[in-house]
């Protein structure tokens, strides 16, 4: 139940466990795209508009159904920001990020009960 995926470009390779022994399962290495993808459109957005970030840092807590497939049913990550960035601020790049940017999130189903939150770190 171990797969080696790797890309060319940039070069980069992973296992993904089924099992999760060797790496990631394949649904964790979802959920860590997606709370990665976010992230990263968070930093960017808030970066961009001039907003200090000193560290971002996320915890998804992914539900899923009893039944196969075992998909998700709903999502619940949650980001502590740091740095000078006001709250109005983080929950605009929070928006941008879920509404128009993050390619992870628009590409899962969208009957998923997905609810971001934030606090500021220090």
């Amino acid at each position: 139940m171990q797969f080696a995926v790797s890309s060319a470009s940039p070069n980069s390779a992973l296992t993904i466990d089924g099992d999760s022994r060797a790496g990631p399962s394949p649904v964790q290495t979802l959920a860590y795209a997606l709370a990665s993808c976010m992230a990263s459109d968070i930093v960017h957005v808030l970066t961009k508009g001039r907003h200090a970030v000193s560290a971002l840092s996320a915890r998804l807590v992914g539900h899923r159904a009893q039944e196969d497939p075992h998909r998700f049913l709903r999502v619940e990550l949650h980001f502590t920001v740091g740095g000078a960035a006001a709250g109005d601020a983080i929950e605009r790049a929070i928006a941008l990020s879920r509404e128009k940017y993050c390619s992870v999130w628009h590409s899962m189903r969208t009957d998923i009960d997905f609810r971001v939150t934030f606090e500021r770190a220090g």
